[in-house]
């Protein structure tokens, strides 16, 4: 039997090259199934990205770091030896910096075949744009995602970067890395994963591209069923400034909906006919103006009217519902979302709070098998130490 309290991952070692965003993001993931994942910091402070307090780097939690300077060639060897203790390496660098470093997919799938080298960018690793930079909002302005997404008549609304970065991309790699692990454990060899989050946008975008290409995705950005283009698929005011979200797609629920509302089915128009959108609008709009968030909460909360709050990240871990769940769990006294999914076998274990970058030092490499000799060799050297 499994150990059911060391997750679903636990036993499988992982290599993070400390990164910005979806890397770690992806790295997060594992070790949340109960991975070991080993970060390998910079030496020097990095400024990777928007610096917050080590605890709240939530992408960062769980897993050990040990900073290494990668510009020796004595840090280069170091991570090679842990590369051959490893089942995955993941690093999120421009195509060739890993190749610059002599940490390529070349000598790392040299120094163990069966290594899954797990690769994230942007633009992917070839292609006309695959050297040039960017970010979330450019990626997903590429695959058609992007202007899809805003109101009726105005530009473009850039959404959170969890479209690109952490769905197209980190959930996109964390599951191509599980792929080539299950594969390289049933007897095939090791490989490299290709993660780009151009890519993993556009297939998040499959659903909806297949109702354009089936001609049911008819209107302009803000004028379609699920873009806030159908007054039955939208957030309204409330009486206190608060916003409600409701989704009554089927007919059923529409008219169950309406009921809750008082509103008669005979005074409200057809909305089958898109000309009539913006007249039951107005009415959803007006009914929904009369009454504070709570008061409708305690209404339709619960039915099958398809309603919800639209609830803060403060308020969402105080719901009822959330807490129930556990959706959100406080590591070290700070409040973040809980591993998921869940498993009724091999549950994953509570989030270790984030650590500060090089932190576990050479205990962490004596843990990976490398010796007490080395090790020291490591640190006199200054090859290993803290960041910063």
């Amino acid at each position: 039997m499994p150990d059911a309290s060391g997750g679903p991952l636990a036993g499988l070692k992982v290599i993070e090259m400390a990164g910005i965003g979806p890397a770690p993001f992806a790295a997060m993931m594992l070790a949340d199934m109960g991975a070991d994942v080993l970060r390998i910091d910079r030496p020097e402070a990095s400024g990777l990205g928007i610096e917050r307090p080590d605890r709240y780097n939530f992408t960062a939690r769980s897993r050990r770091s040990v900073a290494i300077d990668l510009k020796r060639p004595e840090g280069t060897a170091c991570v090679l030896d842990l590369v051959g203790r490893a089942d995955v390496l993941i690093e999120g660098f421009r195509p060739g910096v890993m190749e610059r470093l002599g940490l390529g997919p070349g000598p790392c799938l040299e120094r163990n075949p069966r290594l899954v080298f797990g690769r994230l960018t942007g633009w992917g690793q070839e292609g006309p744009l695959a050297a040039g930079a960017g970010h979330d909002l450019n990626y997903i302005a590429l695959t058609g995602a992007l202007d899809a997404i805003g109101r009726a008549g105005q530009p473009p609304t850039p959404p959170l970067n969890m479209l690109g970065d952490f769905g197209g991309g980190g959930m996109l790699l964390a599951f191509g890395l599980v792929c080539a692990v299950l594969n390289a454990r049933t007897g095939g060899a090791g490989q490299v994963v290709d993660a780009a989050i151009v890519d993993g946008a556009a297939l998040l975008a499959a659903p909806v591209m297949g109702l354009h290409g089936a001609g049911l995705w008819p209107g302009a950005r803000g004028e379609n069923v699920l873009d806030g283009g159908a007054p039955y698929y939208d957030v309204y005011r409330c009486a206190d400034g608060a916003y409600v979200s409701v989704a009554p797609i089927e007919g059923k629920f529409r008219a169950l909906l309406l009921g809750l509302l008082g509103i008669a089915e005979a005074d409200f128009p057809d909305v089958s006919d898109r000309a009539n959108w913006p007249a039951a609008r107005r009415i959803l709009a007006d009914r929904f103006a009369e009454r504070t968030r709570d008061e409708w909460c305690a209404l339709l909360e619960g039915t099958d009217a398809c309603f919800a709050p639209v609830l803060s990240f403060g308020e969402a871990p105080h719901h009822p519902h959330n807490h129930a769940r556990g959706t959100y769990v406080t590591v070290d006294g700070a409040v973040q979302p809980a591993p998921a999914p869940r498993f009724s076998a091999t549950p994953p274990p509570m989030p270790r709070a984030p650590t500060a970058p090089g932190e576990a030092g050479v205990s962490a490499l004596r843990d990976w098998g490398l010796s007490a000799e080395r090790c020291e060799e490591l640190e006199r050297a200054k090859v290993v130490g803290r960041a910063g």
